[in-house]
């Protein structure tokens, strides 16, 4: 019986890429010389964002955005962080978001019946698995998703026939 699963994973070495070039933009650029602007990798899907105010803050955060973007990592799976301001600096913790909670799984799942496609739909972890008789039917599912407004970033993988 075909399936394939519906997942929202990242490209982490994309995204550290994207992170090293926004460091090198920002350390270059006219507007950050002299304050100690960057962002910072806390953990694989962690930042935090440094800048001297809150107006520079906002503008590393769309030299993030723009380098994330031009490596094809999609915006949807970013999420900033409520800003803190002190004396000298403000910072921004922003995170990356992967997996399929449930609630989405469940929307997904209920959007897939929704469809009256002859599919079977189940949620396995942060994965949903489609499976069904005939290729096309899961093919029509794939179409339907892409073209639904979700929050996060959906890949299709292991397809199998």
């Amino acid at each position: 019986m075909p399936s394939f699963d519906v997942v929202s994973k990242l490209d982490l070495h994309e995204v550290r890429n994207a992170v090293d070039q926004a460091n090198r933009e920002i350390g270059n650029r006219f507007d950050f010389k002299g304050t100690d602007s960057r962002v910072e990798i806390v953990a694989d899907d962690r930042f935090m964002l440094h800048a001297p105010s809150e107006f520079q803050l906002g503008q590393v955060l769309d030299v993030l955005r723009d380098r994330l973007a031009r490596r094809e990592v999609d915006l949807k799976a970013l999420e900033a962080g409520q800003v803190e301001t002190n004396l000298n600096e403000a910072r921004q913790p922003v995170t990356l978001k992967q997996g399929i909670d449930t609630d989405l799984a469940r929307r997904l799942v209920k959007d897939i019946k929704a469809s009256k496609l002859k599919v079977q739909a189940q949620i396995q972890g942060d994965s949903v698995r489609v499976s069904g008789k005939k290729r096309d039917d899961l093919q029509s599912v794939m179409a339907l998703l892409r073209q639904g407004e979700h929050a996060l970033p959906l890949q299709f993988e292991n397809f199998r026939d």
